[in-house]
């Protein structure tokens, strides 16, 4: 019986040197022949052939001191190529909806406006939560947790002005507005319970660009006695998730601390 799904022909020559690149890629620094060959599961005469021909086209560099093999120039352009036609707003609205049937709550996608953060995507669940938001909806910076992220990653020159705004009206002082945006770095989530609208839950995490600046905000909302906004329950375990791949497909790579 035929397999239900067929794989199309290709050439292999290209996918054994496609094995080679992703093994320097994931190498992060230049290696030794006999050292991405290990990586790379092969021969290292088999690796050396198609090192000859990556060296020529530049998608690979050699070292001349050294010897060793790393990422050519011809590589990186298409990389940045790559990273160019990727936007947080495609990535993330991609993966939305999923993340809305996994935890079975309205999730959102927020962006950053010179007026705050700004509801750029809403995917609402079949639970009914209560409260005006829609896309173009202007997020408060401490009183939703959409906005603690923001004002967490983001350079305080972008969120001081709206920062001193809702603290003196607030009453907050700034020991207080630091502790609790030192506790968003920390778990890199956000929540609030009933805090911009009673009787509504809120949970975010930020989303990150290949240089490590906060691209966007991805939340989840649901009312108080049915969403858990722990940070280690599974509504923030799901929302962390989401958050790492949107980061990972838009070229973050986290470093371990």
């Amino acid at each position: 019986m035929a397999s239900g799904t067929k794989q199309r022909a290709g050439i292999q020559s290209v996918e054994v040197a496609a094995r080679i690149l992703r093994a320097l890629a994931d190498a992060g620094q230049p290696l030794p022949l006999k050292d991405l060959a290990g990586m790379a599961r092969m021969p290292p005469g088999k690796v050396h052939r198609y090192l000859v021909s990556l060296t020529r086209t530049e998608l690979v560099t050699q070292d001349e001191s050294s010897g060793h093999y790393g990422i050519g120039p011809t590589a990186i352009a298409l990389g940045l190529v790559g990273l160019r036609n990727v936007d947080v707003v495609r990535t993330a609205t991609t993966l939305l909806p999923s993340l809305r049937d996994e935890i079975k709550e309205t999730v959102l996608l927020a962006i950053w406006s010179p007026q705050g953060p700004v509801v750029f995507a809403l995917e609402e669940s079949r639970r009914s939560v209560y409260m005006n938001l829609r896309v173009g909806s202007i997020l408060p910076l401490l009183q939703s947790a959409t906005g603690r992220v923001f004002a967490a990653f983001l350079p305080s020159d972008l969120t001081a002005s709206i920062l001193g705004t809702e603290m003196r009206a607030a009453h907050q002082g700034a020991a207080q507005v630091r502790k609790l945006l030192d506790q968003t770095r920390v778990h890199r989530l956000a929540h609030v319970e009933g805090v911009l609208v009673p009787g509504v839950n809120a949970i975010a995490a930020p989303l990150f660009d290949h240089k490590g600046r906060i691209a966007g905000v991805i939340g989840a909302l649901g009312r108080t006695e049915e969403m858990d906004v722990a940070y280690d329950g599974p509504v923030a375990r799901a929302l962390l998730s989401t958050a790492t791949e949107i980061s990972r497909r838009m070229g973050y790579i986290a470093v371990s601390e």
